[in-house]
C-alpha cells in the first residue's frame, strides 16, 4: 500500500504561524501535526508515500528526510492549486497499487488496519465523523447498507450529518485515476478546482462500492482555535508530559511541558504545551501553545499561540505570535 499525502495548501488560516511554518508542521502537544500521520502509519506497515507539495516545501522535505530517514518519500510539487483532484492527479506515476489519501488538516481516531479485512468487491473507504453543524462540511449521503451513493457539499438540509473528514483508502486505484480524468476534463468549481469527491462519485456512477465508516474521534488542526482545541485532547490523552514538582511553580493538568523547560513562579495549565529550550517566569499560562526557546516573562495569558524564539513582557490577554517576534509592555 502507498499513500499519498497532500501538503501544498498555505495555511491562511493559521498566518502569521505559517508564514515560516509550513501547516503540517506546527505542533500539537510539542509535536508537529504531520507526524502524529506518519507514525499510525506504521501499524500498516506503510514506508512509501506520495507528498505534494508547495508552501514552504523546502521545509516539509528537510523535516520529512531527517525525521523519517527509512520512510520512502516522493515529493511532488503543485505548482497550480488547482484542487484536491489536481493535487492527487499528480501522484499517478508513483500508483500502482491500493492507496491510502489523507489530508493532513486534521488529527483522527480510525482503525485503519480494517482495510485488510473488506470483501473481495469494495473499491475503497470514506472515513467520516457525524457532526451537528452539518452545513459546514460536505456530507456523505448512504444506502441502507452503508456504502457511500453521493457527497453533498454544506447542506442546508440535514439529509447527513456524516462529514467527509479526508480520509480515504482506495483498491481500485485504475478506476480513481479514471475518475480523476473525468473531473479535470469537466468545468471547474467556482474557485478553479477539480474535487477529488467528483472522481469518487465516478467511481461509484461506474458501479464501484465505496464504504462509509465512521472515526471514533476527529480533531481539527486547520484554524487558531481549532488547533488550541485538538492541543487539548491530544494534551489530555497520549501525550501528557507533567514537569517534576518544585517550589514556586503551580502546575494544573492536562499539560504537555517538554524537557529542558525553565520554569520559575509561574501557574502552567490546564491545557498548556511547551516546547524544548523555552524560559517562562513569572507568569500564568492557560489553554496556550508556545513554541521553542521563547521566553515569558510577567505575562498572564490564555488561549494564546506562541512561536518558536518569541519574547514576551508584561502582556496580558490572548495573542497570537509567529516565530522571532517581541512584544514588551511598558511598566505602569
Amino acid at each position: 500500500m502507498k499513500v499519498v499525502i497532500p501538503l501544498a495548501g498555505k495555511g491562511s488560516r493559521l498566518r502569521p504561524h505559517t508564514h515560516v511554518t509550513p501547516k503540517p508542521l506546527l505542533r500539537v502537544a510539542d509535536k508537529p501535526v504531520m507526524s502524529y500521520i506518519l507514525d499510525d502509519l506504521g501499524g500498516l506497515g506503510v514506508d512509501e508515500a506520495v507528498f505534494i507539495t508547495g508552501h514552504l516545501k523546502e521545509k516539509v522535505e528537510e523535516y520529512i528526510r531527517k525525521e523519517y530517514p527509512n520512510f520512502k518519500a516522493h515529493f511532488v510539487e503543485q505548482p497550480v492549486q488547482n484542487g484536491t483532484a489536481g493535487a492527487i492527479d499528480l501522484a499517478r506515476p508513483f500508483i500502482d497499487d491500493e492507496l491510502l489519501i489523507i489530508f493532513v488538516d486534521t488529527l483522527f481516531d480510525a482503525d485503519l488496519t480494517m482495510v485488510r479485512s473488506l470483501p473481495a468487491d469494495v473499491a475503497g473507504v470514506i472515513w467520516v465523523k457525524e457532526v451537528e453543524d452539518y452545513q459546514r462540511f460536505g456530507v456523505v449521503v448512504t444506502d441502507e447498507e452503508g456504502f457511500m451513493q453521493r457527497i453533498i457539499e454544506k447542506p442546508s438540509e440535514p439529509i447527513s450529518k456524516r462529514a467527509n473528514i479526508g480520509l480515504y483508502y482506495i483498491r481500485d486505484w485504475r478506476l480513481l485515476f479514471d475518475g480523476i480524468d473525468h473531473v479535470m476534463r469537466s468545468p471547474t468549481g467556482p474557485q478553479g478546482e477539480y474535487f477529488l469527491t467528483d472522481a469518487f462519485q465516478y467511481m461509484i456512477d461506474q458501479g464501484a462500492k465505496i464504504k462509509t465508516v465512521d472515526v471514533e474521534g476527529w480533531y481539527d488542526a486547520g484554524k487558531p482555535e481549532t488547533l488550541l482545541e485538538t492541543n487539548r485532547h491530544v494534551a489530555s490523552t497520549s501525550r501528557a508530559k507533567v514537569p517534576p514538582q518544585r517550589d514556586g511553580v503551580v502546575v494544573t493538568e492536562p499539560v504537555h511541558v517538554a524537557d529542558g523547560v525553565e520554569l520559575t513562579d509561574c501557574q502552567i495549565g490546564p491545557n498548556v504545551s511547551i516546547s524544548a529550550g523555552s524560559v517562562i517566569r513569572g507568569s500564568r499560562l492557560r489553554d496556550t501553545i508556545v513554541g521553542a526557546s521563547a521566553t515569558i516573562e510577567g505575562c498572564d495569558l490564555h488561549d494564546s499561540l506562541i512561536g518558536d524564539e518569541v519574547a514576551l513582557r508584561g502582556v496580558r490577554g490572548q495573542v497570537d505570535l509567529g516565530d522571532h517576534s517581541v512584544v514588551k509592555s511598558e511598566p505602569a
